[in-house]
């Protein structure tokens, strides 16, 4: 038996086989004892206290110095000392400062923070009531819901409309062409939001329930509409533009030629998330043609559409996922022709940092490009127009976080695994080039402690093909002759991935959970965000599935590796869509799942916000909505469950959860119900985080958690 502990102590950092082989014999399921629960409340909060501050050089944070040739950083050591150096960029030469007047002239001299990254600016613009033209002879401004032309010179004033109101389809959001020989405007109809309600029900100094209402956009709600005019200085013209009518989001970012002010671009997504053009307006007549017009069985992720326009040469840079995977395209925008794929391949471009038009280079970042590796990771590159000079500047595996300096001509690149602690290393942009290791993490007083770190697991998904990637973590005192029963840490929504791939350099929630007695998991199943199209599309009016396929082969393969793993014991809890989505568990997938807590959910997609919902569940409202809510399939429930909200959730409606109630009592369904006064949309905070352990404990491991009324 000792020499079993010894190999899985081993395993523990990173040697899996050994402890399997250690294994002799099929583990029994872990049954604690009162005591024995009690003890491990005990040691969750101690090492919860234990662990802080016991990782150690795993940042630099580096104050560049005028001139961009060196910068200095400081570490904290265990003391809470610190040590100063100051690095030459060139030579990576590091040079420890200890005069105190010389570490206060760096402090002095650094400059500010340079950003790591330039985002572009909005398509959409707010409404604009009263403009200069760029001649600044004219004023634009809306009179009693109608456009007018005041003359800078003398106030002379020209009226274009005469059929707009104060308060009701009123004409706005004006905006000029550069040359000032055209005013564009809009017709538009406003849509006032209905109200969502909530009670505080004790509010200081006060006897009675508070009511608070918000204004608050739900599927299928109307949106303000807008109609695209013209109106001409030179002949006191109104036309009205030859285009639909632009019934999602707000006035958009008008894009004029440089060359010649008669025409200009703007975006226009449709509702649904299934079309997204970029149309080209002649000012002169209001005529408009499609330069560039994409469509999607499915849906384009709106808010990961990104454009950036290039007006000197007529060209535009766009992402799209239409071979399959998110690829940035350079578009001709007089012709709208597709120049080429700058980027192209079975991986995908997260973000764009920053367009230096001048050189035609690309700054983004990518994951899945490193084969053998986590496809999640994120990787720094740069690449030109023409995507023949594509640069890794991060090859470490692992996840990225580059920190640029102020002229971009180096940077720190921080990167790391879950179970592996980061590495700075000061890199050279030009070519990525490494010029020098600047800190290791030490985790030496971490590792003396003897938490373990979370391991990540990869299994094929529902298709047999698809690696689904996860994490998991276990009692620091692990016993592999034991099976211990597992809960899943699920957040289903399809807007991102949600399993962490840097360094947890923390005692989490996860990990003190496990320490009860459990294997917590997390999971990004088939439907979330950052793989391919395909992997994405799953989710499409499909939110109920929330990769559930995918999860439980994941664990089923998790405990064919790992036999302290147990099948029949299994959980899972979430907030927010993970409410919707632990709740689900319990509905959809009795079999596999048997007990789950679920926080402020968004129950009912119909009841939840419009621009998230309509996203992924598609416009008009149709019956699967209906057929997939929680509320619709509440009479399936087997299992136990623990509802939690609070009162005051400004984000998903409280009513969804109490609609969810009503559903389970019409249906005599048991269940646990932990309503919060005052709270917004959390997961409980920590009364509720804290009831959410004593449940599992409950309903999993079958013993009575420690009486908090006694002080147990």
């Amino acid at each position: 038996m000792k020499y079993k502990k010894i190999l899985c102590w081993l395993f523990l950092w990173g040697t899996p086989a050994t402890c399997l082989h250690a294994q002799q014999s099929k583990p029994t399921p872990y049954q604690p004892t009162r005591a024995e629960i009690l003890q491990r409340y005990r040691n969750a909060q101690r090492w919860d206290t234990a662990t802080r501050k016991t990782v150690f050089k795993h940042n630099v944070d580096a104050n560049w110095l005028p001139g961009g040739t060196s910068f200095w950083y400081a570490n904290t050591a265990r003391d809470s000392s610190r040590t100063f150096y100051l690095v030459q960029a060139a030579t990576g030469k590091k040079e420890l400062i200890t005069d105190s007047a010389k570490i206060a002239q760096l402090k002095k001299n650094a400059l500010a923070p340079n950003a790591v990254r330039s985002h572009e600016p909005s398509r959409w613009e707010g409404f604009a009531t009263d403009s200069l033209s760029p001649d600044k002879q004219w004023v634009a401004v809306t009179i009693d819901g109608n456009v007018c032309v005041r003359s800078v010179k003398d106030g002379s004033l020209t009226q274009f409309t005469k059929d707009g109101k104060a308060t009701k389809d009123f004409y706005g959001a004006l905006a000029w062409s550069p040359d000032s020989k055209y005013l564009v405007g809009y017709r538009i109809h406003p849509v006032e939001d209905s109200a969502v309600y909530y009670v505080l029900t004790d509010v200081p100094g006060t006897t009675r329930g508070q009511l608070r209402s918000q204004p608050y956009k739900q599927p299928g709600d109307p949106f303000t509409t807008y109609e695209m005019y013209l109106f001409t200085l030179a002949s006191n013209t109104t036309t009205k533009v030859n285009a639909d009518i632009i019934d999602f989001f707000e006035a958009p970012v008008l894009h004029w030629r440089h060359n010649d002010a008669r025409y200009f671009l703007y975006e226009k997504v449709d509702r649904g998330h299934q079309r997204f053009r970029v149309m080209e307006v002649d000012a002169s007549n209001g005529q408009t043609r499609t330069v560039l017009d994409e469509k999607s069985p499915t849906f384009i992720y709106e808010s990961r559409l990104y454009t950036h326009y290039l007006p000197d040469t007529n060209e535009m840079l766009w992402t799209s996922e239409k071979d399959g995977w998110r690829h940035i395209y350079l578009v001709n925008t007089l012709t709208g022709e597709i120049k080429n794929e700058v980027t192209k391949g079975d991986w995908l471009v997260r973000e764009i940092d920053s367009i230096d038009a001048k050189k035609r280079e690309i700054w983004f970042r990518g994951s899945g490009r490193n084969k053998h590796e986590d496809p999640y990771y994120e990787h720094y590159y740069r690449v030109n127009f023409a995507g023949n000079k594509l640069v890794d500047l991060t090859p470490g595996k692992g996840n990225h976080l580059a920190f640029f300096s102020p002229d971009r001509k180096y940077f720190i690149d921080k990167y790391s695994q879950v179970n592996v602690p980061p590495v700075n290393e000061l890199r050279r942009t030009e070519d990525g080039k490494l010029i020098t290791v600047l800190e290791k993490a030490d985790v030496s007083a971490w590792q003396a402690l003897g938490v373990p770190f979370p391991t990540p697991f990869a299994a094929k998904g529902r298709d047999g093909i698809t690696d689904i990637w996860g994490i998991m973590c276990r009692p620091t005192d692990f016993d592999p002759t034991k099976q211990y029963p597992v809960v899943e840490n699920i957040y289903a929504g399809p807007q991102d991935a949600f399993v962490p791939k840097n360094f947890m350099s923390y005692y989490s929630d996860m990990q003190g959970l496990a320490d009860l007695g459990f294997i917590v998991v997390q999971i990004d199943g088939m439907g979330t965000a950052n793989r391919s199209k395909a992997f994405h599309d799953v989710c499409w009016k499909n939110l109920a599935d929330a990769g559930f396929p995918d999860r439980i082969a994941w664990i089923k393969a998790l405990a064919k590796q790992y036999p302290f793993v147990d099948t029949s014991r299994v959980g899972l809890y979430g907030t927010s869509a993970g409410g919707q989505n632990a709740l689900g568990g319990l509905l959809f997938h009795p079999e596999f799942y048997k007990a789950a807590v679920a926080s402020c959910g968004c129950h009912d997609n119909r009841v939840d916000k419009q621009w998230w919902n309509e996203q992924w569940m598609g416009y008009p409202v149709g019956k699967h909505y209906e057929e997939q809510s929680n509320v619709t399939n509440a009479g399936k429930l087997k299992g136990d469950l623990l509802l939690i909200v609070g009162e005051a959730d400004t984000n998903v409606p409280p009513e969804s959860t109490y609609r969810v109630i009503n559903a389970l009592i019409k249906n005599g369904k048991r269940f646990d119900f932990l309503p919060i006064p005052g709270m917004g949309h959390s997961d409980g905070g920590p009364y509720g985080r804290s009831r959410r352990r004593d449940f599992f404990v409950q309903h999993l491991l079958h013993t009575t958690p420690p009486d908090k009324n006694i002080n147990e």
